[in-house]
């Protein structure tokens, strides 16, 4: 394979600013495959914490050995280089069994415009030649992330045997709070998995106008009161009202606290949420105590115990594919909602971080996907 070639890759220096870097990648070794990147997905909730100085790594370091998180040190520091984790690449070099060139692949590596593959040590998945290559930001990370909310779901519901991602949400009631990527793509696989009814609740219209346009059924929640709706909705007799369960996708408190008033009595919340403060609008002596609620987090560093052998990151990306090959036009069309070339994720990233712009499902073309 070819020596040393140049990678663009956008690193964020410090709070509010971020710029592209020009670098050589080393000569790859035997083995391994080059990736040329076509698409790279923007996952602005994440990245923008990194942008706007918040995240919990700049301040804190986890502790893997005790499973806590320690303030004595940070994680991470500025520069952030190559943030994200959504990417296609098609393959351009290889000298590796495990794929062939052109081969399209996706991977979580961040903003860059190309990558040496080890299949030895790197975790990457090969698209199907029918699935739209935007569409395949989701395969590699994200699409897990909200596979694996449903497998939280299947296993409270009917225990760590559970076979089948719909076990959770079969022939139930489901909300989701948050309609952002996370909280459509979780509503979008609950209904392809057989809920009896979904709805999705969130403040912001343009969200809530995607999710209607993906033939959801959504429900304002500027004023945090869509649990009443909710429990209208769902009621069964005069004291069992409310959803079976809840997937909790916006990083507010104050829409985990909507979520647990949402709920039947004993009911569930999966919580697929990123938090960065405290919990002022939490309180927990009141639903979450007098309706026997459960919280139960899923988050993608573990399935449920004691299913891992029958779950692991890969069936999470191949229901992930199911999902895409539904769907995928409506995905398309309603949740990727701008498609802009990599030299404007600077730009991006600072109009999103004032406000000043507003975007669903951004992802950044590389030169590779118009050569």
């Amino acid at each position: 394979m070819a020596d040393r070639r140049p990678v663009r890759l956008l690193v964020i220096e410090r709070p509010g600013v971020a710029r592209l870097v020009d670098e050589d990648e080393p000569a790859p070794a035997g083995g391994q495959f080059r990736l040329e990147t076509l698409y790279t997905g923007l996952s602005a909730g994440t990245e923008l914490t990194y942008f706007k100085g918040t995240n919990p790594y700049l301040h804190a370091a986890w502790d893997e050995r005790l499973g806590v998180f320690r303030r004595d040190r940070p994680a991470t520091g500025f520069p952030v280089r190559a943030p994200g984790y959504m990417e296609v690449g098609r393959v351009s070099e290889t000298s590796s069994d495990a794929v062939a060139v052109g081969d399209l692949v996706a991977m979580a590596y961040g903003h860059k415009t190309a990558r040496t593959v080890d299949p030895a040590v790197d975790r990457f998945l090969p698209l199907p030649p029918d699935l739209d290559p935007v569409l395949g930001i989701y395969v590699a990370h994200m699409g897990p992330i909200c596979a694996n909310g449903l497998l939280h779901a299947a296993a409270d519901a009917a225990g760590p045997g559970a076979l089948q991602l719909g076990d959770g949400v079969r022939g139930r009631n489901v909300l989701v709070t948050g309609a952002g990527v996370v909280g459509l793509l979780v509503a979008l696989l609950a209904r392809h998995h057989g809920a009896a009814e979904v709805m999705v609740a969130d403040a912001t219209p343009a969200r809530l106008a995607a999710a209607r346009a993906l033939g959801l059924d959504a429900v304002e929640d500027a004023d945090g009161t869509a649990w009443r709706a909710v429990k209208d909705r769902w009621r069964r007799d005069p004291t069992d009202c409310g959803a079976d369960v809840v997937f909790q996708c916006r990083g507010r408190t104050a829409a985990l606290a909507g979520a647990l008033r949402s709920l039947r009595p004993q009911g569930t919340v999966v919580d697929l949420a990123f938090y960065q403060g405290g919990a002022p609008d939490l309180a927990l002596g009141e639903e979450f105590h007098h309706n026997g609620l459960t919280i139960r987090c899923a988050q993608i560093g573990r399935v449920p115990r004691g299913t891992a052998h029958l779950w692991d990151r890969r069936r999470l990306a191949a229901e992930t594919i199911d999902l895409l090959r539904a769907c995928g036009p409506a995905m398309r069309e309603h949740l990727v909602t701008d498609l802009v070339p990599l030299g404007d994720a600077p730009d991006l990233l600072a109009d999103l971080a004032s406000r000043r712009r507003h975007v669903l499902q951004a992802v950044f073309a590389c030169p590779a996907a118009t050569a």
